[in-house]
């Protein structure tokens, strides 16, 4: 059973609701980025999602945007984004999904890609700009790596192609609780009851609620809907003040520690 499957199955045993984290790989650095996830796993984060940064990031708000860049200035790329999850896997078994834009793995080609994944230590790829009647090559080559195909559903996609997208998901569904880009918001958005409700009625597997969420309070309200919640932006904005500081991972740790609290 893959690592993503293998938290979320612990997670529905004890009672309790997921916690993701994104980050963009490489901001300010790879070394941050790994330092970071040994951090995430100490106080208990069950799946980090890792942004590898690409030039024209069409998904993301500003916030994202920005770390992106940083990552391609520090000189990231997708090899040693790769190359720093194998050395997280030295320590640590944190599961990981890289958020990634499909021209990466079409660069390195497809299969190339997915087998490197493996190799390193990922668990799962969400590629932004895939659609699943696409993805058939995709899909079966993730599989013979057991490797998890996160898929994306979103406010406003009707429910007949819900049921196409979740039936091909395996790990969880990400639920886009918003339209437009990644960011911080100050509600939340109330399409996630009836939203989740839909996606239920065509897949078993956990739903994890993202885009917005920036406190402890906004992330046990959707808690209430979701096998877990993402939160992203709002800690990329942490990252992006304190930059090189020297207390930049501390910092990001008892930020997000707090984060966790609204949930557990």
């Amino acid at each position: 059973m893959n690592r993503i499957e293998e938290r979320f199955q612990r997670l529905e045993q004890e009672g309790q609701k997921g916690f993701v984290v994104y980050i963009g790989a490489g901001d300010p650095g790879l070394d941050a980025t790994h330092d970071l996830a040994l951090a995430f796993d100490e106080i208990g984060v069950d799946v980090l999602e890792l942004g590898v940064p690409f030039s024209d990031p069409l998904a993301d708000g500003l916030v994202n945007q920005l770390a992106a860049q940083r990552g391609l200035d520090s000189g990231t790329t997708p090899g040693s984004v790769l190359e720093t999850v194998a050395r997280i896997r030295e320590s640590s078994g944190i599961p990981i999904v890289l958020y990634v834009y499909f021209n990466l793995l079409h660069k390195r080609g497809l299969a190339a890609f997915v087998q490197a994944a493996a190799k390193a230590g990922v668990d799962g790829l969400l590629v932004l700009d895939l659609p699943p009647e696409e993805s058939e090559d995709y899909e079966s080559l993730m599989a013979a790596a057991d490797l998890c195909p996160i898929y994306l559903v979103a406010p406003t996609t009707p429910p007949d192609r819900v049921e196409l997208i979740v039936k091909r998901g395996k790990g969880f569904i990400y639920y886009v609780s918003r339209e437009g880009v990644t960011g911080m918001q100050k509600t939340v958005s109330d399409t996630i009851g009836p939203m989740t409700q839909i996606i239920r009625q065509h897949t078993n597997i956990p739903i994890a609620v993202g885009f917005g969420i920036s406190n402890p309070e906004q992330a046990a309200e959707i808690a209430q809907n979701a096998e877990a919640v993402v939160v992203g932006s709002a800690i990329v904005n942490q990252i992006a003040d304190r930059g090189q500081a020297e207390d930049l991972v501390p910092f990001v740790k008892a930020f997000t520690a707090n984060l966790i609290s609204g949930i557990r």
